[in-house]
């Protein structure tokens, strides 16, 4: 199962290229919406909770400082992919917060607003084939 939490409902056209690819190969997932900023307690809450139900990649998709996907990646020993969001800088800002993580906290990066890149990513890594 594959758990996808964007900062914002404005980034909700970026989940939806994730959760098409998903659709297409059958696999299950959740989606949310959580600030690691605006809203860290609910953020805390799902993260636990999707690990508790057998949550076995992260997608997390974020903007500007971008700080989600580093985010979940500190509470989780699981693989925690980042898709950087268009906005003030071209979506580079995102791309470069999400990407320079620090060590031992790491977060895979894929293009800017590339949420099915994101999701064949996921797909690979818990080895699904169409």
């Amino acid at each position: 199962m594959i758990c996808i939490i964007s900062g914002s409902k404005s980034d909700n056209h970026i989940v939806e290229k994730a959760t098409k690819v998903l659709d297409e190969f059958g696999v299950k997932y959740e989606t949310f919406v959580a600030s690691a900023h605006r809203t860290p307690d609910l953020l805390d809450q799902i993260v636990k909770e999707q690990v508790e139900n057998g949550v076995k990649v992260f997608i997390c998709i974020a903007g500007l400082s971008a700080a989600l996907p580093g985010v979940v990646a500190s509470k989780v020993n699981l693989p925690v992919i980042g898709v950087p969001v268009s906005s003030a800088l071209m979506g580079l800002d995102a791309l470069l917060s999400i990407a320079q993580m620090p060590k031992g906290v790491p977060v895979a990066t894929v293009g800017i607003d590339n949420g099915a890149n994101a999701a064949h990513l996921a797909l690979r890594i818990l080895e699904v084939k169409k």
